[in-house]
């Protein structure tokens, strides 16, 4: 935080991110706790399929993009697009259509958002030192998700004072711009890419994404440590998925009734905000345990805790012992993913480094949208199973031994 450089990129996520609290609050609302829709597991599997997949279609884009643009102009522009496309989706709102127009205005919203993050994480080494980049890495994006969850909560308050779903997508957008502009304070260079002058022209580039996306996967071929760290953030993000979309069913279908949406909304936010101080916790513990542990061993030992928690107490299915849970799972969830950004982002080459990202957020994202498919499939209405819980307590353990024997047959110069 001391240096300049840092905090006006942390103000840019702080505030894209909290926006993105607002507008994901403006969509739960509107579509899953409206009293005219009871959604089960397929309905919540479309939404994370909305909400998600055109950040894995996009992703070979975005890399190509932010490995030749200005990564501090696409920050600035991709919150802009943001501000307007979250009006034209209160316009749709406002005339009443859940339809198609707006599942199409939501795609687009959310797939511009593929550039912001992204360009985010690429740009963060050019402003702290690499010595700092697991505080970094530590730092910024679970600060980002609590805003995102501040974000979240004051969405929820001007939807309960204004009991209009146009007002908090108002809202979204004059955030959104706000991080615009804020965006306007880095230099134009300052967050790269680095470029040599070798490079292809953009549309050569995009016309060679393939190419491109096969020169990124031969260089995770020869950075193990890496290309290990994507294989457990794809898995990390399936099995949680899992117990996300599970959590989501308990609230609304079998804790509270249909004629209590108030009330399971609200019990819902706090569960999400004891994932949250999960996610917060792991960020102040996790640049301690990294260096005593190193960082493949404090991934290997959360995925074993997150195992131990997923079943107990989560097993017991009680309102209390899902808030333990949720912190738990959540601490484990940041903990994990705060390493692997740390290991990426050393372990590759910068003029890479959008590209791999890209790769990074499209195994992120599919991990999520395939455990919600899956839960669509495997799990009751109520979501109350004892056998989706024993296969996801299984899954944290294998992949915790399965990550822990393969990093270790790999040298450190890679990590």
């Amino acid at each position: 935080m001391r240096r300049g450089d840092f905090r006006r990129l942390f103000a840019v996520r702080l505030t894209s991110q909290f926006g993105d609290g607002v507008f994901q609050v403006a969509l739960a609302a509107y579509v899953l706790f409206s009293p005219e829709r009871a959604p089960d597991a397929a309905a919540i599997a479309g939404l994370f399929a909305v909400a998600l997949l055109p950040f894995s279609v996009l992703g070979p884009f975005t890399g190509v993009l932010l490995d030749r643009w200005s990564r501090r102009q696409i920050l600035f522009g991709a919150n802009l697009t943001r501000a307007a496309l979250v009006l034209v989706v209160g316009a749709i709102v406002a005339l009443g259509n859940a339809g198609v127009p707006f599942y199409l205005a939501v795609l687009l919203t959310l797939g511009v958002n593929r550039f912001l993050l992204s360009g985010l994480s690429a740009g963060l080494p050019h402003v702290v030192e690499r010595e700092e980049l697991v505080m970094a890495n530590a730092v910024t994006p679970t600060s980002g998700t609590a805003s995102f969850l501040i974000g979240g909560g004051v969405g929820a308050g001007v939807k309960l004072v204004s009991d209009s779903d146009l007002t908090v997508l108002c809202t979204t957008a004059a955030v959104y711009l706000a991080a615009a502009l804020l965006a306007l304070r880095l230099g134009r260079r300052q967050l790269g890419p680095d470029l040599t002058g070798d490079e292809p022209g953009v549309v050569e580039a995009i016309r060679g994404i393939l190419a491109g996306l096969i020169d990124g996967g031969r260089h995770l071929k020869e950075r193990r440590q890496a290309a290990l760290g994507l294989a457990a953030i794809g898995s990390l993000r399936f099995f949680f998925g899992l117990v996300t979309v599970a959590m989501i069913l308990l609230y609304r279908n079998k804790f509270y009734g249909p004629d209590q949406l108030d009330q399971a909304f609200g019990a819902l936010a706090l569960a999400t905000g004891a994932v949250g101080a999960g996610l917060f916790i792991a960020a102040l513990v996790t640049p301690w345990a990294t260096r005593v542990l190193t960082l493949r061993r404090w991934i290997t030992v959360l995925f074993v805790a997150a195992a131990v928690v997923t079943a107990f107490p989560g097993g017991l299915y009680t309102q209390p012992a899902i808030l333990v849970s949720g912190f738990l799972t959540g601490f484990c969830a940041q903990g994990i993913k705060i390493s692997v950004d740390t290991l990426v982002q050393t372990g590759v080459d910068d003029v890479y480094r959008g590209r791999v990202f890209s790769l990074y957020d499209m195994i992120f994202n599919v991990g999520q949208v395939s455990a919600a498919a899956l839960g669509a499939v495997i799990l009751p209405d109520d979501g109350k199973s004892y056998p989706v819980l024993a296969f996801v307590v299984l899954g944290f353990f294998l992949t915790a031994l399965t990550y822990s024997r393969l990093s270790a047959r790999q040298p450190l110069s890679t990590a």
